[in-house]
């Protein structure tokens, strides 16, 4: 069965050219294409949809405020796809339930893959969009990050290496901060990949920045 999509962008000319896109691929059926968030809340509320394609910026109902409705009432995955990289409303998406966060620059192929991903359960944040999150963990307690994990999985040592993994610090600098060994921080994190069943350390920043069980950075 192919991954069924639906696309809302208030711009005909990226819409109707997103939809020829994604219909080119084989295991995609473009459902339908909308102008605004609540004609793309109201399509999901009624039909079945694999991924919502979501811009931000958008007439009548924005992009994460259609997120925030589309996560909370179907089962559709929303997936924000915009020209905009703003902090506000990346975290503001996240928050409100996007599996991902891509801007529309990427090649057709990228995006393809990104919608793949989301649909398998995995998160996509784009490499500028998680720069972003790192940003605002170095400036403080971003609000909410590190709060949606489960920190009961974890040792006090342990939290504080996904911490600083999520701050952008090597090993090295960790083992400097904590004042550990390296071996001994490198351990910690492999306990961390074990526990978390992921993969590699930018799976951990993405797994505290926003909570994500299954991240992907792709």
């Amino acid at each position: 069965m192919p991954i069924r999509v639906l696309i809302a962008d208030d711009n005909s000319f990226i819409r109707e050219g997103m939809r020829i896109i994604l219909s080119s691929y084989a295991d995609f059926e473009v459902v339908v294409a909308v102008e605004n968030g609540a004609e793309a809340v109201d399509y999901c509320l009624a039909n079945e949809v694999d991924v919502a394609l979501l811009d931000i910026r958008m007439p009548v109902m924005n992009g994460v405020q259609a997120t925030r409705e589309i996560a909370a009432r179907t089962k559709t995955k929303p997936f924000i796809l915009t020209t905009f990289d703003d902090d506000e409303y990346i975290m503001e998406a996240i928050q409100a339930g996007a599996r991902g966060y891509l801007l529309k620059n990427n090649e057709p192929d990228r995006i393809r893959d990104a919608i793949r991903s989301v649909f398998a359960e995995h998160r996509v944040l784009q490499d500028v969009v998680l720069e972003k999150l790192a940003e605002g963990a170095n400036a403080g307690p971003a609000a909410g990050a590190g709060g949606r994990i489960d920190r009961s999985l974890f040792t006090e040592r342990e939290l504080d290496v996904i911490a600083l993994i999520a701050k952008g610090l090597s090993n090295k600098e960790i083992s400097k901060k904590l004042f550990l060994s390296e071996g001994t921080v490198a351990n910690h994190i492999t306990s961390i990949l074990n526990k978390t069943a992921l993969e590699h350390r930018t799976q951990i920043a993405i797994y505290y920045l926003t909570g994500a069980t299954k991240p992907s950075e792709n």
